[in-house]
């Protein structure tokens, strides 16, 4: 019954990673939250369940890339019988800024998972990011807008790396991967649909290689249980993204992002209430 009921808020985790990955409002940060009132209790021992939380809360986001793979395919695979040389080259292209824009989270998420882990994984500190970047979104978005890139093919390489120095801010828990990679995006000249897209893009070598990473590090042998438990969450939340991704760009083609600004900046407040009165836990989670 016990292994049934953590499948089942799994399956909880997975919806939230589902929603929240793509928004620019923090999954990190959410699954953190969530876990310090509903928490994964996986195995007996506190410090191999902890160890098992920092797998998991990384790890389930293989599912969320599983459905931009799945949705965007045409668009990221270049040996098709059906594509044009144009397409080919451009679909390249792409690959060549995913690569170039993955390097600073690669080297700087590589230096510093541990700290991250060990210091920056608390509800204070998700509370904090929530604000600053909801804040950020409004000031970004009181800016005119003069796109430059349109299309992925025509962001340049110098463009792809200082974006890439953007998704490693979201190293921060509650600063949100797409988040930080969708400011960068705009203020560099993309378009909202653009920004959204790259983002969505460069999740995939960012996540692949912190799960592979967490794999790795992690000290222990996965019982049936947990893989249960990470399977779970991780259909759940391919699912729920192949929805969100699609409602998302659709919604940002007749609007901004002003609406996930005030989302943040409200939940951010709301959660250093509940740390100072107590009511959530100190601590790392």
């Amino acid at each position: 019954m016990s292994l049934i009921i953590e499948i089942l808020k799994s399956v909880l985790f997975g919806i939230i990673q589902g929603i929240t990955e793509w928004l620019p409002i923090s999954s990190t940060g959410h699954l953190i939250l969530l876990n310090t009132v509903l928490p994964l209790k996986v195995y007996e021992d506190i410090s191999m369940n902890t160890a098992f939380w920092n797998l998991y809360k990384v790890v389930i986001q293989l599912g969320s890339i599983l459905a931009v793979i799945t949705l965007y395919y045409r668009r990221l695979w270049p040996f098709s019988a059906d594509l044009g040389k144009n397409e080919q080259r451009h679909i390249i292209k792409t690959w060549l800024l995913i690569i170039i824009a993955s390097i600073p989270v690669g080297i700087i998420g590589f230096l510093l998972n541990d700290f991250v882990d060990d210091k920056l994984s608390s509800p204070l500190i998700v509370a904090l990011a929530l604000v600053i970047y909801g804040v950020i979104f409004l000031i970004v978005e009181g800016k005119p807008m003069r796109p430059k890139f349109q299309k992925t093919h025509e962001i340049t390489p110098m463009t792809a790396l200082i974006t890439g120095f953007f998704e490693a801010l979201a190293l921060v828990p509650g600063t949100s991967r797409s988040g930080s990679t969708i400011i960068g995006g705009l203020l560099l000249g993309m378009t909202r649909p653009l920004a959204a897209e790259f983002s969505f893009f460069l999740a995939i070598p960012a996540m692949f290689g912190a799960s592979i990473l967490k794999i790795v590090r992690f000290k222990g042998a996965l019982s049936i249980g947990a893989v249960l438990v990470l399977l779970a969450g991780a259909f759940t939340a391919f699912i729920v993204s192949v929805s969100i991704i699609r409602s998302l760009i659709r919604y940002l083609k007749n609007h901004n992002f002003r609406l996930f600004g005030y989302y943040r900046i409200i939940l951010g407040i709301i959660i250093l209430i509940l740390y100072v009165m107590e009511l959530i836990p100190k601590g790392l989670v």
